[in-house]
């Protein structure tokens, strides 16, 4: 049996919107994390970005770009694609953000943690 958490109700996680942040207590006291929507999938990453170990939003949750159509670093503007991870523009580009295997079933949306 595989250990989930419940992060969030499938209607609380909106398309290119504000992501929910969650914290990993289990990996450490400043771990955490957060889960978005993109072109209709959930998807969940680390908090940190792929260059310097800052979290990502500056604003809690805010993790789109103002076009919304990539995740970006608010402390030095690193662009990631939302579905794969990997960074498109920016000091990291070539990197990607570590993910979280995410899964969104009967109105829900967890994470496994034994895979992390």
């Amino acid at each position: 049996m595989s250990n989930q958490r419940i992060i969030c109700k499938s209607e609380s996680l909106l398309e290119r919107e504000k992501g929910v942040r969650f914290n990993l207590p289990e990996l450490g006291e400043r771990v955490s994390a957060f889960v978005i929507r993109f072109n209709g999938k959930p998807y969940a990453y680390f908090n940190q970005c792929a260059h310097l170990p800052v979290e990502l939003d500056w604003n809690e949750g805010d993790f789109f770009t103002r076009e919304q159509d990539y995740l970006i670093c608010a402390t030095h503007g690193a662009q990631y694609e939302p579905h794969t991870g990997h960074c498109v523009l920016g000091p990291c580009q070539g990197k990607r953000l570590r993910p979280i295997l995410v899964n969104e079933q009967d109105g829900v949306i967890s994470i496994t943690l034994d895979e992390i």
